[in-house]
């Protein structure tokens, strides 16, 4: 069964809508916010130092498990045009990132 990690920038109410617009989709079996294990720390020597981390959106890492992969062409379809849309930031992760 194909899969697919999408990481959205996006405020809660974006990675909600995105996420039950794809689970709406004929061909789809999950659709899931996973924990995101990229460090988001901030460098000791970085000029953002002790700055609040809430001044933006969050990050969102979804999986989506499809069942074929024209049925992921078509979600990736749908995530970038929703994307655009919000003005949210979309990114396809490679399972080599994890």
């Amino acid at each position: 069964m194909p899969a697919l990690k999408l990481r959205l920038t996006a405020g809660e109410d974006a990675a909600r809508l995105l996420m039950n617009l794809i689970g709406s989709l004929d061909g789809i079996e999950s659709v899931e916010e996973i924990a995101d294990l990229m460090p988001h720390m901030d460098d000791p020597d970085s000029s953002s130092r002790g700055l609040p981390d809430d001044i933006g959106p969050g990050t969102h890492l979804i999986r989506i498990e499809a069942s074929n992969d024209t049925v992921v062409r078509r979600v990736l379809d749908v995530a970038e045009a929703a994307a655009r849309d919000r003005g949210a930031v979309l990114e396809v992760v490679d399972d080599e990132e994890d």
